[in-house]
């Protein structure tokens, strides 16, 4: 069966250098020392994030016939607008060099300089006209604004008129909300840091992004626009039922939240293998808005090509998740 990918990534050496120019190590600034050393040894090297050759490997061991490769952690969107807006289009045409050295196997996502909208907009089009990206990755927030924000408007509109999708991706919180919730001198340093970013952290904050875009009532202002949501929807689809019951009535919305989200949203697992979760976003999603992703280099587990071989469903609802909802979507070839 073939199996396509799309929550991958990479970094460019070009551009990592040039970040690390401009605003120093951007990790090492947001974590302490010694969760700093946790990721040194845990997360991919440099050299793994930008490495064709192992990246080609992994996807052979495991049967994977294409990645939708977006930027990892070393990803210019958040930088000031007057050095982002061109590192972006140099991250964008970097990524481009990868896809078009194997168009078989790739292809992109953009990253956009979110901090101005307008060029992110025109950014997006130059990618998806110009360099036949499928969409854009947005990573955690900007400037502490969530994308439901009126600023950004012209991202989602721009996405909607080009027909692509946003992939909403988790990043790192603010160091109140680490304090508050997830902190505490009943652990170490690398527990409260793991806790408040790939243990639970991040994936409350990103889940409450997409929320937020259903709330804000842009599915009402534009209504084909589509948002992917990784993570098995990052700890929101649990709670449709609940906040139709008690959030959506005092809202304007022309419909429940559970619509727009059922409607407007694609779920994917990040590399979370595990079939309790897949029954479960099945039973809430339905089949033909899942589409399959690794999460690779952050995550490579053994199971990544025969995870879905393994299930008890039907081949069709399998062949939808493993590549054909991706095709759709993405207007794949």
């Amino acid at each position: 069966m073939k199996l396509i990918t799309i929550e991958e990534h990479f970094e460019s050496e070009l551009i990592t250098n040039e970040m690390n120019k401009i605003a120093g190590n951007a990790i090492s600034g947001q974590v302490s020392a010694e969760m700093l050393e946790y990721m040194k040894t845990d997360l991919p090297s440099d050299e793994e994030m930008q490495s064709t050759e192992k990246r080609l490997a992994f996807m052979d061991k495991h049967k994977i016939n294409r990645q939708v490769v977006s930027y990892g952690n070393m990803c210019p969107q958040n930088l000031p607008p007057d050095v982002s807006i061109d590192l972006c289009r140099r991250a964008n045409d970097e990524l481009s060099k990868l896809v078009q050295a194997h168009p078989e196997r790739f292809s992109g996502f953009a990253v956009l300089p979110v901090g101005s909208p307008k060029d992110a907009a025109q950014e997006l089009k130059r990618t998806v006209e110009e360099l036949d990206f499928k969409g854009v990755l947005l990573k955690g927030n900007y400037d502490h604004k969530y994308f439901d924000d009126p600023f950004f408007f012209p991202i989602f509109e721009m996405a909607q008129e080009l027909d692509v999708p946003v992939y909403f991706h988790p990043s790192f919180i603010p160091n109140t909300i680490t304090q508050q919730y997830f902190e505490s001198d009943q652990w170490s340093d690398v527990v409260t840091g793991i806790f408040s970013s790939a243990g639970f952290g991040w994936h409350m904050d990103v889940g409450i992004q997409v929320i937020r875009m259903v709330v804000s009532g842009i599915f009402d202002k534009l209504p084909n626009l589509k948002i992917i949501s990784g993570h098995w929807g990052e700890l929101m689809p649990i709670f449709l039922d609940r906040m139709d019951d008690t959030l959506a009535p005092w809202t304007t919305l022309k419909r429940k939240i559970s619509e727009y989200y059922q409607d407007n949203v694609y779920i994917t697992p990040s590399g979370i293998l595990h079939a309790r979760e897949l029954r479960f976003i099945l039973d809430v999603m339905g089949p033909d808005h899942i589409i399959y992703a690794i999460d690779y280099p952050y995550v490579k587990p053994e199971n990544a090509g025969t995870f879905l071989d393994e299930l008890d469903l039907d081949t069709e609802t399998k062949e939808k998740i493993a590549y054909k909802n991706a095709e759709k979507l993405l207007r794949l070839k």
